[in-house]
């Protein structure tokens, strides 16, 4: 069965990802052979898509499934943006792309010279990227030179990228890689930090240590269990372990960050208030189609 995946004609973030996965037939569908994916002129896509994106189109690629990537507008258009910020340098070469798959890295002749932009990158433990956190801060500090809490800005979405790439080390369990991105989007004042694994999700790790290390979370449901990691800091480690993530949320809660996260077929929004995330502000999603793995996009607003 072919499974078509339409994008539309506009500014894709994580949840218009999201929206045009839903409304397909489900690409790890047990029936679905052969999976395209369409992009249309006009449409563009934003980091925290992107990165969803190319974890999708390799899992897809890992179970031996036929992928191919539509790109009307050619390089003119959104492929050539995701040539810029290094998403092919990172595909599975077995996945098509039409036009054409383009025949340089866009990426490695420009590295560095978007100081915008933190390129995709590949989180791989036996091949860390050591210069990430210097290029991420970099990137902040060059958007943000202006405001007056610039370095506490910057200290906050560098702690925030860092402990959501050692949470993928510990509790990821893959063979294909995660990859972490940063933009930031000068027009519509925003930062954009998106990372996303696709090994066991949280949940996946977390559920089989409750009745032993936090007995009173057991009966929680997911939603309210993905909210306790991020207030509490749960994990399956011990509570000293699962700290990271829970200051990672307090970081972006003092900028008043919208914290996105998807689970193999749950989606939740957390949108802080009175100083925290809540169970009653989480948005979630249900009976998603399947995606492997734990991608977070935490999006800052830059308004001074």
């Amino acid at each position: 069965m072919l499974c078509a995946v339409s994008f539309p004609a506009t500014w894709i973030d994580a949840g218009r990802f999201e929206t045009a996965l839903k409304d397909s037939c489900g690409p790890h569908d047990p029936h679905t052979h052969e999976v395209i994916l369409n992009f249309p002129v006009g449409c563009k896509m934003m980091i925290d898509g992107a990165i969803r994106l190319l974890s999708l189109a390799n899992q897809l690629a890992f179970t031996t499934r036929r992928v191919r990537l539509n790109f009307e507008e050619g390089e003119a258009g959104t492929m050539g943006y995701l040539n810029r910020m290094g998403f092919f340098d990172h595909l599975a070469p077995q996945v098509e792309i039409l036009p054409l798959r383009p025949v340089y890295s866009a990426a490695r002749l420009r590295r560095g010279g978007n100081n915008l932009l933190v390129e995709i990158a590949r989180i791989n433990k036996d091949a860390r990227d050591e210069d990430l956190p210097r290029r991420l801060t970099e990137a902040i500090s060059s958007a943000c030179n202006s405001r007056s809490d610039v370095k506490e800005l910057t200290g906050a979405a560098w702690m925030i990228f860092a402990e959501l790439i050692d949470n993928i080390f510990s509790h990821s369990g893959t063979q294909l890689d995660g990859y972490a991105g940063l933009q930031v989007y000068s027009g519509g004042n925003r930062l954009s930090v998106a990372v996303s694994d696709s090994g066991l999700g949280i949940m996946q790790t977390l559920r089989p240590v409750l009745r032993s290390g936090f007995p009173k979370l057991v009966q929680l449901s997911d939603v309210d269990l993905l909210v306790e990691v991020f207030r509490q800091g749960i994990s399956r480690h011990g509570a000293d372990r699962g700290c990271g993530l829970k200051g990672c949320a307090a970081k972006a809660i003092k900028f008043d960050a919208t914290l996105d996260v998807r689970l193999p077929n749950q989606r939740v929004l957390l949108r802080p208030a009175r100083g925290g995330y809540e169970p009653n502000r989480a948005f979630c999603y249900d009976q998603l189609p399947l995606l492997w793995g734990t991608h977070i996009a935490f999006a800052f607003g830059l308004g001074a």
